[in-house]
């Protein structure tokens, strides 16, 4: 048991479930009974409900929302409701009838006798008869086959003769038959008819329509090529104006660039071919020819004839050395006495160093000669 909450704490039943309570401090729990009576009388009575009935409480689903309490008395809108959707079900049901094809109308003096059509008749009633019946066989003995059920048979047969002629007259109630079934024949007929001659005249009038199209078509292509045609050429056209505009700035420009530079430079190149020429750019081509190819080459020239002469010379002093020496040589010993009586081949001996002298000047005139020669290049 809890104590009930006060009337203004109570949740309404259609939101969900919320707790809220002011907040208070709790008693402290009794130890005996006598002091939780004390207790009672002192701050009043404590009343208690069933916690089954507590709104608190919460049962199944917490998630779920609780739906909202039925009144006794339907609203306003709870009643349009309920006779919307019993018009509805009143529509649907008197539309399925009408789908649903009926028995057709009796002959005169007769009526509809709904009977039953089975091979076994059996009595209707509002409760079926029920019998429990119970039976107990072996365990290893064959089942018999099942025997065909046969209803038992209830009530009475009752017989009605009807002899030929009375229910209905073939000749009379096929006439009608007849001619639905030839009115609808020629009616289809008539409306296949009909149909194939719409179709004809709908293709003479698609055929007619293609071909304008087509012819359409073509006369629109023409158009596009020729409009095409005029714009690229007019295109073309304003290209080239703007190419003649752009060549002639350019050259305009080039012409006053030129005519600037002329002016500009006017006093400009003399001054820089005073300078280049004061610098050794300009020369004479001769002379420089001179001073750079037959100049060397004339010294080259007189320092060989010059190494030539002194070799000669150097040639010349060691052949006189050579005789000189030998003279000497020979002048220094005294002659043997088996050549005392020979004394006129002394001279040949002695002959050797007029002819060494004479080859030395042999030797020394071409020299000599060589110079003269080379004297009037040197000059030259």
């Amino acid at each position: 048991m809890v104590p009930i909450r006060a009337p203004e704490l109570t949740v309404p039943a259609d939101v969900p479930y919320s707790f809220c309570s002011q907040p208070r401090s709790l008693l402290p729990r009794p130890k005996y009974r006598e002091q939780s009576n004390a207790a009672q009388t002192e701050k009043g009575p404590v009343r208690y409900g069933n916690i089954m009935t507590d709104p608190r409480v919460v049962r199944g689903n917490v998630l779920s929302v609780r739906p909202p309490p039925q009144s006794t008395q339907p609203s306003t809108h709870e009643v349009k409701r309920q006779r919307k959707a019993q018009k509805q079900v009143l529509a649907r049901r008197i539309t399925q009838e009408q789908i649903r094809p009926g028995t057709p109308e009796p002959v005169e003096g007769r009526e509809h006798v709904y009977v039953q059509t089975e091979l076994y008749l059996e009595e209707i009633s509002d409760r079926i008869i029920e019998v429990d019946g119970e039976c107990q066989t072996d365990d290893f003995l064959d089942r018999p086959p099942t025997p065909l059920f046969i209803p038992a048979k209830t009530g009475k047969d009752v017989a009605t003769q009807i002899e030929e002629g009375e229910l209905f007259d073939f000749d009379i109630e096929v006439k009608p038959i007849l001619e639905v079934l030839v009115g609808k024949t020629v009616e289809q007929a008539l409306l296949e008819v009909m149909e194939e001659e719409e179709l004809a005249q709908l293709w003479s009038h698609q055929r007619a329509f293609a071909e304008l199209r087509n012819a359409e078509f073509a006369e629109l292509q023409r158009l596009e090529e020729q409009d095409r045609r005029i714009r690229e050429e007019k295109e073309r056209r304003r290209l080239e104006h703007l190419e003649k505009l752009r060549k002639q700035k350019e050259t305009a420009e080039k012409i006053a660039a030129r005519a600037f530079a002329q002016r500009y430079l006017a006093d400009l190149i003399p001054s820089v071919f005073n300078n280049l020429h004061e610098s050794g750019f300009f020369y004479d081509p001769i002379e420089r020819d001179i001073e750079t190819e037959f100049l060397p080459w004339l010294m080259s020239e007189v320092e060989e004839t010059l190494q030539k002469k002194v070799l000669g010379r150097t040639m010349l002093d060691s052949l006189i050395r050579m005789v000189v020496e030998k003279r000497l040589d020979e002048f220094s010993h005294p002659p043997p006495s088996d050549q005392t009586d020979a004394p006129a081949e002394q001279p040949r001996a002695t002959d050797a160093a007029p002819q060494v002298s004479g080859e030395a000047d042999a030797a020394d005139q071409p020299v000599a000669e060589k110079e003269e020669i080379d004297q009037p290049v040197a000059e030259e």
